[in-house]
């Protein structure tokens, strides 16, 4: 085979482009975190995302709010590593959170529960990290992981059958964002989009009858794509109640 320069510069630029796009995965990003009180040490079931209790307990209450990273509430439910960047405080690993509220303050990206920032500091400097209030930290986006747990669409108690009908997606593994969400109406073989009401909470006004299909948007390495899980609500859904999709997101 003769000799083709050409060949070997465009093997060494796909393998330059892909350890580039390696590395920035695993980048951390520089930025600052604080915390809120509350009085059990959890979450917060008032959150901006619309969680409710699910947003207080989930990750073992290692949750937060965040700012610009909420995406207009596309970023609910992310998962990232944070580690505060104070060696004579800090812990090696830090804590993994999951986004479950908007906040801002103190020029932060991170608000945490208090258990999250606790797991910040080495055990015997706790104290010492709550006093210093607001810390620099560094954090990544890492896939969320549920073991035992599939997407699960519960049907918001806002809900009101067969009227209005509002869901939340609860237990979002991978790295994606879900950017829409359409349910299939039988009768106009077609699909009707949802609202993004607030956060992770979709709505829409007189939903179809019977069993309802849905399927979700969803960005992320792999691009933009529609993930469509089987037959999701049964025809007489019910408020409160979390229906599991059979898959998860990546």
């Amino acid at each position: 085979m003769a000799f083709n320069p050409q060949h070997y510069f465009l093997l060494f630029l796909t393998i330059a482009l892909l350890s580039a796009l390696c590395l920035a995965q695993d980048a951390y990003v520089t930025t600052r975190a604080t915390y809120y009180g509350s009085p059990d040490c959890l979450g917060t079931p008032f959150g901006a995302c619309g969680y409710g209790e699910y947003g207080r307990t989930v990750n073992n209450a290692q949750v937060c709010g965040v700012s610009r990273l909420y995406k207009n509430g596309s970023g609910c439910g992310a998962c990232y590593q944070v580690r505060c960047k104070h060696p004579q405080y800090c812990s090696d690993e830090g804590t993994k959170v999951v986004a479950t509220d908007y906040g801002q303050g103190h020029d932060t990206d991170f608000i945490l529960s208090v258990r999250a920032y606790a797991k910040l500091a080495k055990p015997n400097v706790v104290a010492e990290l709550f006093a210093a209030g607001v810390i620099e930290v560094e954090y990544r986006r890492i896939p969320c992981s549920y073991p035992g747990y599939n997407l699960l669409v519960k049907v918001h108690e806002h809900s009101k059958y067969p009227f209005y009908l509002a869901i939340v997606t609860l237990f979002q593994g991978g790295t994606s964002d879900i950017v829409a969400v359409e349910v299939y109406e039988e009768s106009c073989k077609q699909w009707r989009g949802l609202r993004r009401a607030y956060g992770a909470v979709w709505d829409i006004a007189n939903p179809p009858k019977g069993t309802l299909a849905f399927r979700f948007q969803v960005s992320g390495s792999a691009g933009v794509q529609w993930v469509q899980p089987n037959t999701v609500l049964p025809s007489e859904w019910k408020a409160g109640v979390a229906y599991d999709t059979a898959i998860q997101l990546t």
